[in-house]
Protein backbone atom coordinates (compact mmCIF):
# COMPACT_ATOMS: atom_id res chain seq x y z
CA UNK A 1 0.00 0.00 0.00
CA UNK A 2 1.68 3.56 -1.10
CA UNK A 3 1.98 6.26 1.51
CA UNK A 4 -0.72 8.17 -0.52
CA UNK A 5 -3.20 5.26 0.10
CA UNK A 6 -2.69 5.10 3.37
CA UNK A 7 -3.46 8.95 4.03
CA UNK A 8 -6.57 8.52 1.90
CA UNK A 9 -8.05 5.41 4.30
CA UNK A 10 -6.93 7.28 6.79
CA UNK A 11 -8.69 10.24 6.17
CA UNK A 12 -12.27 8.50 5.46
CA UNK A 13 -12.11 6.58 8.56
CA UNK A 14 -11.58 10.21 10.76
CA UNK A 15 -14.33 11.75 8.24
CA UNK A 16 -16.46 8.63 9.32
CA UNK A 17 -16.17 9.02 12.59
CA UNK A 18 -16.53 12.57 12.83
CA UNK A 19 -19.95 12.12 11.20
CA UNK A 20 -20.60 9.24 13.81
CA UNK A 21 -19.89 11.93 16.79
CA UNK A 22 -22.17 14.34 15.30
CA UNK A 23 -24.81 12.10 14.64
CA UNK A 24 -24.98 11.40 18.34
CA UNK A 25 -24.36 14.44 19.38
CA UNK A 26 -26.85 14.91 21.88
CA UNK A 27 -28.81 18.42 23.05
CA UNK A 28 -26.72 20.17 25.61
CA UNK A 29 -23.53 21.45 24.82
CA UNK A 30 -21.91 19.07 22.82
CA UNK A 31 -17.83 18.63 21.99
CA UNK A 32 -17.87 18.08 18.07
CA UNK A 33 -14.86 16.70 15.57
CA UNK A 34 -11.52 18.13 15.24
CA UNK A 35 -10.96 15.10 13.00
CA UNK A 36 -12.76 16.47 10.01
CA UNK A 37 -10.59 16.87 6.71
CA UNK A 38 -10.11 20.09 5.50
CA UNK A 39 -8.41 23.49 5.56
CA UNK A 40 -11.29 25.36 7.12
CA UNK A 41 -12.19 26.39 10.83
CA UNK A 42 -13.68 23.33 12.65
CA UNK A 43 -16.33 23.45 14.79
CA UNK A 44 -15.45 21.93 18.22
CA UNK A 45 -18.70 22.81 20.34
CA UNK A 46 -22.33 23.22 19.59
CA UNK A 47 -23.85 25.16 22.37
CA UNK A 48 -27.16 24.04 24.49
CA UNK A 49 -30.18 25.90 22.43
CA UNK A 50 -32.67 26.57 25.75
CA UNK A 51 -35.52 27.83 23.53
CA UNK A 52 -38.57 25.56 23.48
CA UNK A 53 -38.73 22.96 20.30
CA UNK A 54 -41.85 21.45 19.06
CA UNK A 55 -41.65 18.41 17.33
CA UNK A 56 -44.36 18.53 15.66
CA UNK A 57 -43.72 21.60 13.58
CA UNK A 58 -40.93 19.45 11.57
CA UNK A 59 -43.97 17.64 9.80
CA UNK A 60 -45.02 21.65 8.77
CA UNK A 61 -41.83 22.49 7.62
CA UNK A 62 -40.87 19.47 5.76
CA UNK A 63 -44.64 19.84 3.86
CA UNK A 64 -43.73 23.66 3.10
CA UNK A 65 -45.47 25.48 5.63
CA UNK A 66 -43.62 28.42 7.51
CA UNK A 67 -45.86 29.37 10.44
CA UNK A 68 -44.00 32.30 12.25
CA UNK A 69 -45.31 35.36 14.25
CA UNK A 70 -48.54 34.10 13.41
CA UNK A 71 -48.38 34.61 9.48
CA UNK A 72 -48.59 31.07 7.34
CA UNK A 73 -46.83 30.94 4.20
CA UNK A 74 -46.56 27.62 2.19
CA UNK A 75 -44.09 27.31 -0.49
CA UNK A 76 -46.17 24.93 -3.36
CA UNK A 77 -42.49 23.40 -4.52
CA UNK A 78 -40.60 26.94 -4.57
CA UNK A 79 -37.78 27.61 -2.32
CA UNK A 80 -38.60 29.68 0.96
CA UNK A 81 -36.07 32.42 0.65
CA UNK A 82 -37.77 33.42 -2.73
CA UNK A 83 -40.79 33.88 -1.44
CA UNK A 84 -42.44 37.54 -0.25
CA UNK A 85 -42.83 37.71 3.32
CA UNK A 86 -45.92 38.68 4.86
CA UNK A 87 -44.44 40.94 7.94
CA UNK A 88 -41.01 41.93 9.10
CA UNK A 89 -41.30 39.83 12.33
CA UNK A 90 -42.00 37.18 9.78
CA UNK A 91 -38.97 37.47 8.00
CA UNK A 92 -36.83 38.13 10.92
CA UNK A 93 -37.89 34.53 12.63
CA UNK A 94 -37.10 32.42 8.88
CA UNK A 95 -33.34 34.47 8.32
CA UNK A 96 -32.89 34.02 11.83
CA UNK A 97 -32.85 30.08 11.28
CA UNK A 98 -34.01 29.61 15.22
CA UNK A 99 -37.31 27.07 13.56
CA UNK A 100 -33.78 24.26 13.48
CA UNK A 101 -34.83 23.40 16.80
CA UNK A 102 -37.72 22.13 16.20
CA UNK A 103 -36.24 19.79 13.32
CA UNK A 104 -33.86 18.89 15.63
CA UNK A 105 -36.28 17.98 18.12
CA UNK A 106 -37.83 15.72 15.87
CA UNK A 107 -34.65 14.10 15.48
CA UNK A 108 -34.90 12.22 12.46
CA UNK A 109 -33.02 10.96 8.88
CA UNK A 110 -35.53 12.76 7.15
CA UNK A 111 -35.78 16.19 9.52
CA UNK A 112 -32.09 16.26 9.34
CA UNK A 113 -31.87 16.03 5.32
CA UNK A 114 -34.83 18.43 4.87
CA UNK A 115 -32.38 20.90 7.56
CA UNK A 116 -29.41 20.49 5.36
CA UNK A 117 -31.27 21.03 2.47
CA UNK A 118 -32.77 24.80 3.63
CA UNK A 119 -29.87 25.81 4.79
CA UNK A 120 -27.78 24.88 1.88
CA UNK A 121 -30.44 26.44 -0.30
CA UNK A 122 -29.48 29.67 1.39
CA UNK A 123 -26.17 29.37 1.32
CA UNK A 124 -25.82 28.34 -2.38
CA UNK A 125 -28.00 31.67 -3.05
CA UNK A 126 -26.18 34.80 -2.22
CA UNK A 127 -27.82 36.75 -5.08
CA UNK A 128 -31.11 36.71 -3.46
CA UNK A 129 -30.05 38.40 -0.07
CA UNK A 130 -33.09 40.53 1.39
CA UNK A 131 -32.06 44.32 3.27
CA UNK A 132 -33.89 42.79 6.10
CA UNK A 133 -31.18 39.72 6.42
CA UNK A 134 -27.82 41.90 6.64
CA UNK A 135 -29.64 43.63 9.88
CA UNK A 136 -26.84 42.79 12.53
CA UNK A 137 -29.31 41.34 15.12
CA UNK A 138 -30.85 39.09 12.60
CA UNK A 139 -27.66 38.61 11.76
CA UNK A 140 -26.38 37.54 15.14
CA UNK A 141 -29.45 35.20 15.87
CA UNK A 142 -28.61 33.01 12.74
CA UNK A 143 -24.94 32.59 13.58
CA UNK A 144 -26.44 31.70 17.03
CA UNK A 145 -29.05 29.02 15.40
CA UNK A 146 -26.20 27.76 13.26
CA UNK A 147 -24.18 26.56 16.37
CA UNK A 148 -26.27 25.82 18.44
CA UNK A 149 -27.80 23.31 15.46
CA UNK A 150 -24.73 22.11 14.36
CA UNK A 151 -24.99 18.40 14.95
CA UNK A 152 -28.80 18.56 13.57
CA UNK A 153 -27.28 20.11 9.89
CA UNK A 154 -24.03 17.76 9.90
CA UNK A 155 -25.06 14.85 11.05
CA UNK A 156 -24.93 11.82 8.27
CA UNK A 157 -23.22 14.77 5.51
CA UNK A 158 -19.66 14.37 3.76
CA UNK A 159 -16.77 16.68 3.66
CA UNK A 160 -17.96 18.90 1.07
CA UNK A 161 -20.80 20.26 2.80
CA UNK A 162 -19.05 20.47 6.07
CA UNK A 163 -16.36 22.95 4.24
CA UNK A 164 -19.51 24.68 2.80
CA UNK A 165 -21.48 25.33 5.97
CA UNK A 166 -18.19 26.21 7.61
CA UNK A 167 -17.41 28.57 4.84
CA UNK A 168 -21.40 30.10 4.91
CA UNK A 169 -20.62 30.35 8.87
CA UNK A 170 -17.30 31.95 8.40
CA UNK A 171 -18.78 34.68 5.85
CA UNK A 172 -21.86 35.44 8.54
CA UNK A 173 -19.37 35.84 11.33
CA UNK A 174 -17.07 38.40 9.81
CA UNK A 175 -20.08 40.71 8.90
CA UNK A 176 -20.57 40.79 12.22
CA UNK A 177 -17.47 41.61 13.16
CA UNK A 178 -17.09 44.37 11.18
CA UNK A 179 -20.79 45.60 11.89
CA UNK A 180 -21.82 49.07 13.30
CA UNK A 181 -24.12 48.45 16.24
CA UNK A 182 -26.56 51.17 15.66
CA UNK A 183 -29.31 49.55 17.56
CA UNK A 184 -28.93 49.72 21.19
CA UNK A 185 -30.63 47.10 23.58
CA UNK A 186 -31.09 43.94 23.38
CA UNK A 187 -30.21 43.64 19.51
CA UNK A 188 -26.79 45.26 20.11
CA UNK A 189 -26.12 42.36 22.94
CA UNK A 190 -27.21 39.66 21.03
CA UNK A 191 -24.19 40.75 18.58
CA UNK A 192 -21.97 40.72 20.95
CA UNK A 193 -23.31 37.27 22.25
CA UNK A 194 -22.80 35.88 18.96
CA UNK A 195 -19.56 36.86 18.40
CA UNK A 196 -18.39 35.27 21.69
CA UNK A 197 -20.11 32.22 21.24
CA UNK A 198 -18.27 32.12 17.68
CA UNK A 199 -15.27 33.08 19.27
CA UNK A 200 -15.38 29.63 21.37
CA UNK A 201 -17.30 27.30 19.06
CA UNK A 202 -15.00 27.95 15.92
CA UNK A 203 -11.29 26.47 16.50
CA UNK A 204 -8.68 28.18 15.51
CA UNK A 205 -10.58 31.44 16.85
CA UNK A 206 -8.41 31.83 19.77
CA UNK A 207 -7.33 34.95 18.81
CA UNK A 208 -10.88 36.38 19.25
CA UNK A 209 -12.02 35.16 22.92
CA UNK A 210 -9.97 37.97 24.59
CA UNK A 211 -11.13 40.83 22.47
CA UNK A 212 -15.16 39.65 22.28
CA UNK A 213 -15.10 38.76 25.79
CA UNK A 214 -14.28 41.96 26.53
CA UNK A 215 -17.07 43.51 24.39
CA UNK A 216 -19.58 41.34 25.97
CA UNK A 217 -18.75 42.67 29.43
CA UNK A 218 -18.65 46.25 28.81
CA UNK A 219 -21.74 46.17 27.68
CA UNK A 220 -23.69 43.90 30.17
CA UNK A 221 -22.24 46.10 32.89
CA UNK A 222 -23.81 48.85 30.94
CA UNK A 223 -27.01 47.22 30.11
CA UNK A 224 -28.07 45.02 33.23
CA UNK A 225 -28.41 47.24 36.12
CA UNK A 226 -27.43 46.88 39.51
CA UNK A 227 -30.50 45.28 40.50
CA UNK A 228 -30.50 42.68 37.91
CA UNK A 229 -33.23 44.79 34.99
CA UNK A 230 -32.49 45.48 31.96
CA UNK A 231 -31.95 49.20 30.57
CA UNK A 232 -35.27 49.37 28.39
CA UNK A 233 -37.26 48.21 31.53
CA UNK A 234 -39.01 45.33 29.41
CA UNK A 235 -38.91 41.85 31.64
CA UNK A 236 -39.00 40.21 28.63
CA UNK A 237 -35.64 41.18 27.75
CA UNK A 238 -34.46 39.28 30.74
CA UNK A 239 -36.12 35.87 29.53
CA UNK A 240 -34.34 36.82 26.12
CA UNK A 241 -30.94 37.07 27.41
CA UNK A 242 -30.98 34.76 29.70
CA UNK A 243 -31.57 32.00 27.11
CA UNK A 244 -28.15 32.92 25.38
CA UNK A 245 -26.01 33.95 28.52
CA UNK A 246 -26.88 30.52 30.33
CA UNK A 247 -25.26 28.38 27.69
CA UNK A 248 -22.78 31.16 26.88
CA UNK A 249 -21.56 30.50 30.32
CA UNK A 250 -21.60 26.71 29.48
CA UNK A 251 -19.67 26.74 26.28
CA UNK A 252 -17.18 28.80 28.59
CA UNK A 253 -16.58 25.87 30.48
CA UNK A 254 -16.61 23.01 27.78
CA UNK A 255 -13.65 25.25 26.86
CA UNK A 256 -11.90 24.87 30.08
CA UNK A 257 -12.20 29.07 29.82
CA UNK A 258 -13.12 30.95 33.20
CA UNK A 259 -16.15 32.86 32.31
CA UNK A 260 -16.00 36.62 32.83
CA UNK A 261 -16.56 37.97 35.92
CA UNK A 262 -19.20 40.65 34.23
CA UNK A 263 -21.34 37.72 32.47
CA UNK A 264 -21.45 35.19 35.73
CA UNK A 265 -22.32 38.62 38.24
CA UNK A 266 -25.19 39.54 35.37
CA UNK A 267 -26.61 36.37 35.32
CA UNK A 268 -26.35 35.95 39.11
CA UNK A 269 -28.21 39.45 39.31
CA UNK A 270 -30.76 38.96 36.52
CA UNK A 271 -32.29 36.13 37.63
CA UNK A 272 -33.92 37.17 41.00
CA UNK A 273 -35.20 39.70 39.07
CA UNK A 274 -37.03 37.19 36.62
CA UNK A 275 -38.61 35.72 39.76
CA UNK A 276 -39.62 39.73 41.02
CA UNK A 277 -41.90 40.19 37.50
CA UNK A 278 -44.02 36.60 37.96
CA UNK A 279 -47.48 36.52 39.23
CA UNK A 280 -48.24 33.11 41.00
CA UNK A 281 -49.49 31.68 37.97
CA UNK A 282 -46.10 32.24 36.67
CA UNK A 283 -46.88 34.91 33.79
CA UNK A 284 -44.97 37.63 33.72
CA UNK A 285 -46.32 41.28 34.81
CA UNK A 286 -47.08 43.48 31.60
CA UNK A 287 -44.71 46.54 31.60
CA UNK A 288 -42.36 47.95 28.25
CA UNK A 289 -43.31 45.91 26.15
CA UNK A 290 -43.74 42.61 27.67
CA UNK A 291 -46.31 40.03 25.74
CA UNK A 292 -46.89 36.30 27.05
CA UNK A 293 -43.62 33.90 27.69
CA UNK A 294 -43.46 30.45 27.21
CA UNK A 295 -43.17 28.47 30.25
CA UNK A 296 -41.66 25.69 29.69
CA UNK A 297 -38.75 28.29 28.66
CA UNK A 298 -39.52 29.55 32.19
CA UNK A 299 -39.29 26.78 34.03
CA UNK A 300 -36.10 25.75 32.23
CA UNK A 301 -34.26 29.38 33.39
CA UNK A 302 -35.22 29.18 36.68
CA UNK A 303 -34.25 25.70 37.34
CA UNK A 304 -30.29 27.90 36.64
CA UNK A 305 -31.28 29.81 39.35
CA UNK A 306 -29.42 28.37 43.01
CA UNK A 307 -30.86 30.99 45.48
CA UNK A 308 -34.27 30.02 44.77
CA UNK A 309 -35.01 32.73 46.79
CA UNK A 310 -38.60 34.84 47.72
CA UNK A 311 -38.64 38.10 45.25
CA UNK A 312 -37.44 41.22 46.46
CA UNK A 313 -39.53 44.06 47.33
CA UNK A 314 -37.61 46.72 45.32
CA UNK A 315 -35.93 47.20 42.44
CA UNK A 316 -35.00 50.81 42.65
CA UNK A 317 -32.52 51.31 39.49
CA UNK A 318 -35.18 49.54 37.20
CA UNK A 319 -37.82 51.60 38.96
CA UNK A 320 -40.29 48.79 40.07
CA UNK A 321 -42.02 47.66 43.88
CA UNK A 322 -43.45 44.96 44.64
CA UNK A 323 -46.24 44.19 47.94
CA UNK A 324 -46.72 40.36 48.86
CA UNK A 325 -49.43 40.00 51.59
CA UNK A 326 -51.04 36.63 52.13
CA UNK A 327 -51.92 35.68 48.33
CA UNK A 328 -51.87 38.58 47.20
CA UNK A 329 -49.17 39.75 44.73
CA UNK A 330 -49.39 43.40 43.80
CA UNK A 331 -46.36 44.61 40.93
CA UNK A 332 -46.19 48.06 40.58
CA UNK A 333 -44.16 50.74 37.58
CA UNK A 334 -42.38 53.46 39.80
CA UNK A 335 -39.64 54.23 37.27
CA UNK A 336 -38.98 57.18 34.44
CA UNK A 337 -38.81 56.08 31.13
CA UNK A 338 -35.93 54.12 29.46
CA UNK A 339 -32.97 55.98 27.75
CA UNK A 340 -34.62 57.13 24.18
CA UNK A 341 -32.49 54.91 22.44
CA UNK A 342 -33.55 52.04 24.29
CA UNK A 343 -36.97 53.39 24.31
CA UNK A 344 -38.21 51.83 21.24
CA UNK A 345 -40.92 49.25 23.13
CA UNK A 346 -41.05 51.57 26.10
CA UNK A 347 -44.79 52.20 27.55
CA UNK A 348 -46.33 55.17 29.24
CA UNK A 349 -47.45 53.01 32.34
CA UNK A 350 -46.06 55.20 34.85
CA UNK A 351 -47.51 53.94 38.38
CA UNK A 352 -49.46 51.27 36.60
CA UNK A 353 -50.15 48.10 38.37
CA UNK A 354 -50.91 44.44 38.39
CA UNK A 355 -52.93 42.37 41.25
CA UNK A 356 -52.83 38.94 41.80
CA UNK A 357 -54.50 36.35 43.96
CA UNK A 358 -53.12 32.99 44.48
CA UNK A 359 -52.71 31.48 40.57
CA UNK A 360 -55.63 34.29 39.20
CA UNK A 361 -54.63 37.41 38.08
CA UNK A 362 -57.13 40.32 38.69
CA UNK A 363 -55.85 43.66 37.59
CA UNK A 364 -53.46 44.00 34.69
CA UNK A 365 -52.18 45.84 31.57
CA UNK A 366 -53.23 45.49 28.17
CA UNK A 367 -49.48 44.53 27.12
CA UNK A 368 -48.37 43.16 23.74
CA UNK A 369 -49.18 40.47 21.87
CA UNK A 370 -46.80 38.32 20.62
CA UNK A 371 -47.25 38.64 16.77
CA UNK A 372 -49.01 41.36 14.62
CA UNK A 373 -47.12 44.26 16.70
CA UNK A 374 -47.12 46.90 14.12
CA UNK A 375 -51.40 47.03 14.33
CA UNK A 376 -51.27 46.99 17.99
CA UNK A 377 -47.94 49.07 18.92
CA UNK A 378 -49.93 52.78 19.11
CA UNK A 379 -52.70 52.00 21.86
CA UNK A 380 -50.52 49.41 23.62
CA UNK A 381 -47.85 51.68 24.38
CA UNK A 382 -50.51 54.14 25.49
CA UNK A 383 -51.54 55.20 28.97
CA UNK A 384 -54.80 54.33 28.50
CA UNK A 385 -53.86 50.88 27.92
CA UNK A 386 -52.47 50.33 31.84
CA UNK A 387 -54.44 50.43 35.18
CA UNK A 388 -53.17 53.94 35.62
CA UNK A 389 -54.63 57.29 35.82
CA UNK A 390 -55.14 59.56 32.14
CA UNK A 391 -55.71 63.06 32.01
CA UNK A 392 -57.42 64.71 28.98
CA UNK A 393 -57.06 61.62 27.21
CA UNK A 394 -53.12 61.66 26.87
CA UNK A 395 -50.61 59.54 27.46
CA UNK A 396 -48.21 60.25 30.20
CA UNK A 397 -45.08 60.01 27.77
CA UNK A 398 -44.86 61.28 24.30
CA UNK A 399 -43.20 59.42 21.26
CA UNK A 400 -41.71 60.23 17.99
CA UNK A 401 -44.59 61.01 15.27
CA UNK A 402 -43.02 60.94 12.15
CA UNK A 403 -43.09 57.85 10.08
CA UNK A 404 -39.72 58.98 8.31
CA UNK A 405 -37.81 59.02 11.47
CA UNK A 406 -39.88 55.80 12.45
CA UNK A 407 -38.32 53.82 10.01
CA UNK A 408 -35.05 55.84 10.53
CA UNK A 409 -35.43 54.84 14.02
CA UNK A 410 -36.77 51.27 13.83
CA UNK A 411 -39.59 52.20 15.93
CA UNK A 412 -40.92 55.28 17.99
CA UNK A 413 -38.58 56.40 20.88
CA UNK A 414 -39.96 57.97 23.98
CA UNK A 415 -39.21 62.22 23.12
CA UNK A 416 -40.19 62.56 26.63
CA UNK A 417 -41.96 61.60 30.13
CA UNK A 418 -42.15 61.43 33.41
CA UNK A 419 -38.24 62.75 34.67
CA UNK A 420 -39.29 63.10 38.48
CA UNK A 421 -40.89 59.68 39.94
CA UNK A 422 -40.88 59.69 43.48
CA UNK A 423 -41.72 56.45 45.60
CA UNK A 424 -41.94 55.19 49.36
CA UNK A 425 -42.86 53.05 50.98
CA UNK A 426 -43.55 52.04 54.65
CA UNK A 427 -44.72 49.54 57.35
CA UNK A 428 -47.81 49.74 59.40
CA UNK A 429 -49.06 47.78 61.71
CA UNK A 430 -51.89 45.64 59.61
CA UNK A 431 -50.12 46.13 56.48
CA UNK A 432 -47.81 48.33 53.81
CA UNK A 433 -47.99 51.69 52.12
CA UNK A 434 -46.54 52.72 49.39
CA UNK A 435 -46.67 55.86 47.96
CA UNK A 436 -45.71 57.44 44.62
CA UNK A 437 -46.20 60.13 41.93
CA UNK A 438 -44.99 61.54 38.66
CA UNK A 439 -44.78 64.39 36.85
CA UNK A 440 -45.19 62.72 33.39
CA UNK A 441 -48.31 65.65 32.97
CA UNK A 442 -46.63 68.49 34.92
CA UNK A 443 -45.09 70.38 31.38
CA UNK A 444 -48.30 70.02 29.32
CA UNK A 445 -50.76 70.75 31.85
CA UNK A 446 -49.60 71.88 35.13
CA UNK A 447 -50.45 68.72 37.80
CA UNK A 448 -48.77 65.80 39.50
CA UNK A 449 -50.01 62.20 39.64
CA UNK A 450 -49.66 61.23 42.74
CA UNK A 451 -50.73 57.31 43.88
CA UNK A 452 -50.96 56.06 47.36
CA UNK A 453 -51.47 52.30 48.20
CA UNK A 454 -52.27 50.37 51.19
CA UNK A 455 -51.93 46.34 51.20
CA UNK A 456 -53.32 44.79 54.13
CA UNK A 457 -50.89 42.00 55.87
CA UNK A 458 -53.28 38.80 55.33
CA UNK A 459 -53.39 39.86 51.75
CA UNK A 460 -57.67 40.64 51.38
CA UNK A 461 -57.62 44.14 50.85
CA UNK A 462 -56.07 46.85 48.64
CA UNK A 463 -57.20 50.02 49.18
CA UNK A 464 -55.73 53.16 46.95
CA UNK A 465 -56.21 56.84 46.41
CA UNK A 466 -55.00 58.22 42.85
CA UNK A 467 -54.72 62.18 43.39
CA UNK A 468 -54.09 64.98 40.47
CA UNK A 469 -52.53 68.36 42.26
CA UNK A 470 -50.96 71.20 40.57
CA UNK A 471 -47.31 71.96 41.80
CA UNK A 472 -46.35 73.75 44.52
CA UNK A 473 -47.14 77.51 43.35
CA UNK A 474 -48.54 76.63 40.27
CA UNK A 475 -52.37 76.06 38.85
CA UNK A 476 -53.82 73.36 36.42
CA UNK A 477 -53.62 74.71 32.85
CA UNK A 478 -56.28 75.14 30.44
CA UNK A 479 -59.86 74.90 30.63
CA UNK A 480 -60.60 71.03 30.71
CA UNK A 481 -59.35 69.07 33.16
CA UNK A 482 -61.10 65.60 32.83
CA UNK A 483 -59.33 62.78 33.66
CA UNK A 484 -60.15 58.62 33.77
CA UNK A 485 -58.82 55.98 36.57
CA UNK A 486 -58.95 52.57 34.67
CA UNK A 487 -58.51 49.27 35.94
CA UNK A 488 -58.55 46.65 32.89
CA UNK A 489 -59.34 43.22 34.12
CA UNK A 490 -57.62 39.86 33.23
CA UNK A 491 -59.96 37.90 30.45
CA UNK A 492 -60.74 35.04 33.37
CA UNK A 493 -62.22 37.57 35.77
CA UNK A 494 -65.82 37.61 34.91
CA UNK A 495 -67.51 41.27 36.06
CA UNK A 496 -70.86 42.57 37.25
CA UNK A 497 -71.42 45.84 37.80
CA UNK A 498 -73.50 46.97 41.36
CA UNK A 499 -76.36 48.20 41.40
CA UNK A 500 -75.80 51.56 42.69
CA UNK A 501 -73.41 52.11 40.49
CA UNK A 502 -70.62 52.33 42.59
CA UNK A 503 -68.85 49.05 42.56
CA UNK A 504 -68.04 45.85 40.63
CA UNK A 505 -68.12 41.96 41.87
CA UNK A 506 -65.33 40.53 40.33
CA UNK A 507 -65.78 36.66 40.37
CA UNK A 508 -61.93 35.15 39.86
CA UNK A 509 -61.62 31.31 37.88
CA UNK A 510 -61.46 29.60 41.73
CA UNK A 511 -64.98 31.17 42.38
CA UNK A 512 -62.74 33.50 44.87
CA UNK A 513 -65.34 36.62 44.67
CA UNK A 514 -63.59 40.35 45.18
CA UNK A 515 -65.57 43.87 45.06
CA UNK A 516 -64.18 46.59 43.96
CA UNK A 517 -65.85 49.83 45.24
CA UNK A 518 -65.23 53.75 44.71
CA UNK A 519 -65.98 55.74 47.66
CA UNK A 520 -67.88 58.43 46.45
CA UNK A 521 -67.83 58.52 42.74
CA UNK A 522 -69.87 56.08 40.07
CA UNK A 523 -67.94 53.35 38.35
CA UNK A 524 -68.20 52.25 34.27
CA UNK A 525 -67.94 48.45 33.23
CA UNK A 526 -66.73 49.21 29.71
CA UNK A 527 -64.68 46.90 26.66
CA UNK A 528 -60.82 46.53 26.96
CA UNK A 529 -58.41 44.40 25.53
CA UNK A 530 -56.28 41.76 26.93
CA UNK A 531 -52.94 41.45 24.01
CA UNK A 532 -50.81 39.18 25.80
CA UNK A 533 -52.78 35.89 25.81
CA UNK A 534 -51.47 32.71 24.26
CA UNK A 535 -54.09 32.47 21.67
CA UNK A 536 -54.04 36.22 20.69
CA UNK A 537 -55.67 39.59 21.68
CA UNK A 538 -58.78 38.85 23.90
CA UNK A 539 -62.00 40.58 24.81
CA UNK A 540 -62.17 41.82 28.72
CA UNK A 541 -63.25 44.70 30.32
CA UNK A 542 -61.91 47.45 32.50
CA UNK A 543 -63.28 49.13 35.63
CA UNK A 544 -63.27 53.43 34.89
CA UNK A 545 -63.87 55.74 37.12
CA UNK A 546 -64.14 59.53 35.38
CA UNK A 547 -63.60 62.68 37.12
CA UNK A 548 -62.73 66.53 36.80
CA UNK A 549 -59.64 67.11 38.33
CA UNK A 550 -60.88 71.18 39.09
CA UNK A 551 -64.29 69.73 40.99
CA UNK A 552 -62.58 66.86 42.78
CA UNK A 553 -58.77 65.49 42.34
CA UNK A 554 -59.17 62.48 43.85
CA UNK A 555 -60.56 59.31 43.81
CA UNK A 556 -60.45 56.58 46.74
CA UNK A 557 -60.80 53.14 45.76
CA UNK A 558 -60.54 49.65 47.12
CA UNK A 559 -60.22 45.85 46.28
CA UNK A 560 -61.63 43.61 48.94
CA UNK A 561 -61.90 39.85 48.64
CA UNK A 562 -65.58 38.78 49.97
CA UNK A 563 -65.05 35.45 50.23
CA UNK A 564 -63.47 35.97 53.23
CA UNK A 565 -64.75 38.88 54.89
CA UNK A 566 -68.60 38.71 54.17
CA UNK A 567 -69.60 40.02 57.55
CA UNK A 568 -67.11 43.45 57.22
CA UNK A 569 -68.24 43.72 53.43
CA UNK A 570 -71.98 43.41 54.53
CA UNK A 571 -71.70 45.69 57.49
CA UNK A 572 -70.19 48.52 54.47
CA UNK A 573 -72.78 47.58 51.62
CA UNK A 574 -76.39 46.44 51.75
CA UNK A 575 -76.69 43.42 50.17
CA UNK A 576 -79.34 44.18 47.74
CA UNK A 577 -76.42 45.93 45.57
CA UNK A 578 -74.81 42.67 45.30
CA UNK A 579 -75.98 40.53 41.52
CA UNK A 580 -76.25 36.88 41.15
CA UNK A 581 -73.05 35.54 40.71
CA UNK A 582 -72.63 34.64 36.88
CA UNK A 583 -72.53 31.21 36.11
Amino acid sequence: MSVAQSRRISTLIAGRFARSMLARASGSTVALSRLWPGRTDRLIIAPHDLRTADATRAAEIYAGRFVFAGKIVTCHGRSIFDLEPPSEDWEAALLGFGWLRHLRAADTALTRANARSLVDDWISNQARRRPLERRADVRARRVISLLSQAPLVLGDTDGKFYRKYLRGLAREIRYLRHSTLDNDGVPRLQVLIALCYASLCLANQARNIKSATRRLSDELQRQILPDGGHISRNPGALVELLSDLLPLRQTFAARNIAPPPALLNAIDRMMPMLRFFRHGDGSFALFNGMSTAPSDLVATLLAYDDTRGVPMASMPHTGFQRLDAGNMTLIIDTGPPPPASVSQDAHAGCLSFELSSGVSRIVVNCGMPNTGRDNWRPFARSTAAHSTLTYRDTSSCQFVELSAMKRLLRGAPITSGPSNVESYREAIPDGDVLTASHDGYLSRFGVVHRRVLMVAQDGTRLEGEDQLTPAPGGRIKGSEADFALRFHLHPSVKASRLSDARGVMLVLPNRDVWTFEAMDDKVDLEDSVFLAGNDGPRRTSQIVIRQDARQAGSIRWSFVRSSTSATATNARRNARREPELPL
